[in-house]
């Protein structure tokens, strides 16, 4: 929970809360959980207007540029995995015909699995689109997208990767594609994002998370019910991912957040 003085009280956010508030005529909204990286460390605790406005801007110009694109498909992995790796090609091969289907392939822009499935959609023809975040090591822009955008904050990236997709794509990776899971299948869950197809492509890599969910989040500790094992589909099939997508309903455009705003 976070909480904000409100008329001298505690006002407490739940946790999948999105914080709006209006600047010069445009609405931003910030997810309750980085609030903490809105404000300085200090014992005041005041807002850094420059962080704002930053972030404002990197929300605002990651829809404007997404809402470009009718249909689109996020696919997210390791940026360490490369052209040695059989995964890479497969990530390529998936996007080509993901490309070819009439759908734009949406990665974090880097090296690895994003540049795999950015060169793929690039072959194909197709729109191959890189939303890079900045950071001082490992992260570069691949040359195979067709339109990109940078990022300073994970949270707008993240964010951004999961606007108005019609499918979600995993493939392994690390630290910050597990973060990426986790926070898709939980706004899923929880009906804050409406249920769109998860698919963890690489069944060697997820299998034993998915044996860990099913025995020690479900049997063991029934932190989970069982038809939240239904929100996600483990596979290598190429034709069961595509069947899948094109099952799904088109977005509307429009992110499904639970939203809130900020008294005035």
């Amino acid at each position: 929970m976070a909480t904000k003085k409100q008329n001298g009280e505690e006002h407490q956010h739940h946790e999948n809360e999105v914080i709006c508030f209006t600047s010069h005529g445009r609405e931003t909204c910030i997810h309750v959980s980085q609030l903490e990286h809105i404000f300085k460390r200090g014992t005041t605790r005041e807002v850094s207007s420059w962080t704002i406005m930053k972030i404002m801007g990197e929300f605002t110009q990651g829809f404007d540029f997404l809402k470009r694109f009718k249909k689109s498909i996020s696919i997210m992995g390791s940026a360490r995995m490369g052209l040695e790796h059989q995964i890479y090609q497969e990530a390529t091969d998936l996007a080509f015909k993901l490309a070819k289907a009439g759908f734009a392939v949406i990665t974090g822009g880097g090296p690895g699995i994003m540049e795999a499935a950015n060169k793929g959609a690039f072959e194909a023809g197709g729109q191959s689109l890189g939303l890079n975040i900045k950071l001082p090591k490992e992260q570069t822009q691949n040359a195979y997208t067709t339109a990109s955008l940078d990022f300073s904050y994970f949270f707008a990236r993240r964010t951004a990767l999961s606007y108005a997709a019609e499918a979600y794509i995993f493939f392994p990776g690390g630290f910050g594609t597990l973060d990426e899971f986790f926070e898709i299948i939980t706004l899923v869950q929880t009906h804050k994002i409406k249920r769109i197809p998860i698919f963890l492509v690489g069944s060697d890599f997820w299998n034993p998370l998915d044996e860990f969910i099913r025995e020690h989040l479900l049997r063991i500790h029934q932190t989970i019910i069982r038809g939240d094992l239904d929100l996600y589909v483990v596979t290598d099939d190429e034709d069961t991912i595509i069947e899948g997508i094109r099952k799904a309903p088109i977005s509307d455009g429009v992110p499904h957040h639970r939203i809130s705003r900020l008294p005035n």
